[in-house]
């Protein structure tokens, strides 16, 4: 089986995982009704979740398979620090992950399937961290916007906690959580991220489903 690959600094690499922090902004956390949780929510999706772009197929809210974006800020790790940054849509079987948290259950079936980590190219991270800041648009609408100043943990954060729980191997990517805005996938929707350092934008990323 070939394994997934993103693009740093225009080489192609390997991660074995990417580790997501769930719950990392405030309003986000208040627009899904959740809970502002005492420790940093962290969850683990394969290589095998890995894609550059749509490759789900899109169900509906009856079979359960309707499919919600989250935008993120992305990082790419080398020799234990933050060594790239790009942009990334965690996705989500919404309801799936309701059912399954309802019951205590794991939420790997709602959060790890094949494609459920769209991620942009990565650039290297020669800039000031907390300057960092995305936006998302869909069909030419403005639906997401915040940066590193509206986290709850911030990038470096992270990057100590996770290392406390799991072994963080070069290339792995972390996914640092989503501002508020998130929704369902349609089909023939035209996504754009982009992400800024300040005024500076770092890089633009377009994705169709």
């Amino acid at each position: 089986m070939s394994l997934n690959r993103i693009t740093v600094a225009g080489t192609k690499i390997i991660p074995n995982k990417v580790v997501c922090v769930g719950r990392n902004f405030v309003d986000h956390i208040k627009e899904l009704n959740n809970v502002v949780p005492d420790e940093m929510v962290l969850f683990i999706k394969p290589n095998s979740a890995i894609s550059d772009s749509f490759v789900f197929k899109l169900g509906s809210a009856q079979s359960g398979d309707e499919i919600h974006f989250e935008t993120e800020i992305c990082f790419v790790v080398k020799n234990g620090f933050l060594d790239a940054v790009g942009v990334g849509l965690d996705l989500t079987k919404r309801e799936i992950q309701t059912k399954l948290k309802q019951n205590g259950l794991p939420w790997e079936r709602a959060k790890s399937f094949k494609g459920a980590a769209v991620l942009s190219p990565f650039v290297k991270l020669d800039f000031d961290l907390e300057k960092l800041h995305l936006k998302l648009w869909i069909n030419g609408k403005l639906q997401q916007a915040g940066g590193v100043e509206h986290m709850i943990h911030s990038p470096t954060a992270i990057l100590s906690e996770v290392e406390t729980v799991f072994s963080l191997d070069d290339g792995d990517v972390i996914m640092t959580g989503t501002p508020k805005g998130v929704g369902k996938i349609n089909q023939g929707d035209v996504f754009v991220a982009e992400l800024f350092a300040d005024e500076i934008k770092l890089m633009s990323q377009e994705w169709q489903a």
